[in-house]
């Protein structure tokens, strides 16, 4: 009996160990990527147990695996993030809140800021401009653990209309 043909009679323990890697590594990732690919295999394992030699299996196994990447994992993917909580979290959810000055806040001196979550931050102004103790604030980004802030957009407003 020659190689060959020992590994075309043997070939479903290779595709059964091939499902159930893919399988275990879906688990760990979630992606659904290597759900498909054990689809894949799975038809690779049916074709040889009708006979198809092994090249034909591979060749099947390969464009069931590329057909369901290609077609359905997308639309799967979609179905299953629709209802994601798409709020903003971590130091993202920190862009745009405001608050107040704590102690005076410059471009050069870092001073701190209380905002409106009831946090106390080290902060920085944006601009070339010094903000005095009790000025309203919003965050523009967060640079480490300094928050970078400029004046608020309805301080401005209250200004231009004192003028």
């Amino acid at each position: 009996m020659n190689v060959l043909s020992t590994i075309d009679t043997w070939a479903w323990i290779g595709w059964l160990v091939l499902i159930l890697v893919f399988l275990v590594v879906e688990m760990l990732t979630g992606e659904l990527t290597f759900l498909m690919l054990s689809v894949g295999s799975a038809v690779g394992l049916l074709t040889g147990l009708v006979g198809t030699p092994l090249w034909g299996q591979v060749i099947a196994a390969a464009l069931a695996a590329g057909a369901l990447l290609t077609f359905l994992r997308p639309p799967l993917l979609r179905r299953l993030h629709r209802g994601a909580d798409t709020r903003a979290f971590n130091v993202e959810a920190l862009i745009g809140l405001e608050g107040l000055v704590l102690s005076r806040v410059s471009p050069s001196v870092a001073g701190q800021v209380k905002l409106a979550n009831g946090d106390v931050w080290t902060a920085r102004a944006d601009a070339d401009t010094r903000l005095d103790p009790a000025t309203r604030i919003e965050v523009v980004r967060i640079d480490g653990a300094t928050a970078v802030v400029r004046a608020s957009a309805q301080r401005a407003h209250d200004q231009e209309a004192a003028t």
